[in-house]
């Protein structure tokens, strides 16, 4: 714990070996799935004619509020999918999530969804950019891009 602490601010303790793995698929169900939603909700405000900038700043505050969206939201607004984390490395991490459900009797759709649009993504050279490219894949099957009015 102390060599943890060392290095970064917080350590929680989940259990046994595995746990800690268990948590980590959590965390990127819960990325993966948050951007899909974000990139759904600004898909519709672009498509209705609402700035989806403007819908940022409105919600942000708000209950939909995530470090997610005020992470991601600005860089697909400005266009930005320069790697932070990458679609082909949530590829991965989700693959993981859908095996560990498998193994564990646990359903998980959502993931599995999100799953199908990241490998789209990869399939169409996007592979490399930031998994907020999720919304380019909104974008592509809604005819319209997410962007600044």
């Amino acid at each position: 714990y102390d060599i943890l602490m060392a290095m970064g601010g917080s350590a929680v303790y989940c259990g046994s070996i595995g746990a800690g793995n268990t948590t980590k698929l959590a965390n990127q169900i819960i990325v993966a799935v948050n951007i899909a939603a974000v990139s759904e909700a600004y898909l519709l405000a672009a498509k209705a004619g609402v700035d989806p900038e403007l819908v940022f700043g409105a919600i942000k505050g708000g209950l939909a509020g995530s470090t997610v969206m005020n992470a991601k939201v600005p860089m697909i607004l400005d266009r930005n999918f320069k790697p932070g984390f990458k679609v082909d490395l949530h590829i991965k991490d989700l693959n993981n999530a859908l095996e560990t459900g498998h193994s564990v009797g646990s359903p998980l759709p959502l993931t599995a969804s999100v799953m199908e649009m990241l490998q789209y993504l990869h399939a169409n050279d996007c592979g490399q950019y930031d998994h907020s490219a999720i919304a380019k894949f909104y974008e592509r099957i809604g005819g319209v891009e997410i962007k600044k009015q």
